[in-house]
């Protein structure tokens, strides 16, 4: 039985999708993959190849790079989301100018609202130098504003590095 929340956080190229994936698998109900990327260049295409090829036919995709909202109001209790990444979700969001105070409440008011467990997939990105950039330094705080946000929301949270979980908060099922 899955957790009502929970909030998948670690490195680049951690482990953290493909435990997240398996994670939710593990509840052998068809879960549904919310992919928030956008495809800007090869690097990014091939980056979303390798995810997509790694999902069977269980998995039903809606990529939707802003609006979270509206599709996590509309799961029913049944069905599983993943939510693969909030990182990518504020990129868009700070691509878009978007006022991310609104747009970090309103992604947790649909989490909160949400009939279905879900499952959200973040970076972490403080555990590097200071970036040399305005905009750069500006993202990186608001990603740790907005993991802080969604480790309090979630009922389990997990770090995964080289693969491997380490439990912050609840217990695994």
């Amino acid at each position: 039985m899955l957790p009502n929340g929970s909030f998948i956080l670690g490195g680049a190229a951690s482990g953290k999708s493909g435990w997240a994936e398996n994670f939710i698998l593990s509840s052998n109900l068809s879960p549904i993959y919310l992919a928030t990327g956008r495809i800007w260049d090869d690097e990014i295409l091939l980056r979303v190849k390798v995810h997509k090829d790694r999902r069977d036919t269980r998995w039903t995709t809606i990529e939707e790079p802003l609006d979270l909202a509206t599709p996590l109001a509309n799961l029913a209790a049944d069905t599983p989301v993943l939510i693969d990444c909030a990182t990518m979700w504020l990129s868009n969001q700070m691509m878009e100018e978007a006022d991310i105070d609104h747009a970090t409440q309103t992604l947790l008011d649909a989490l909160r609202a949400c009939a279905a467990p879900w499952v959200i997939v973040s970076n972490e990105v403080g555990h590097g130098i200071v970036p040399d950039n305005k905009l750069a330094r500006q993202f990186r705080e608001a990603q740790g504003r907005l993991n802080i946000a969604l480790a309090q929301e979630a009922d389990l949270a997990v770090q995964v590095t080289a693969g491997l979980p380490q439990v912050l908060k609840g217990s695994l099922p």
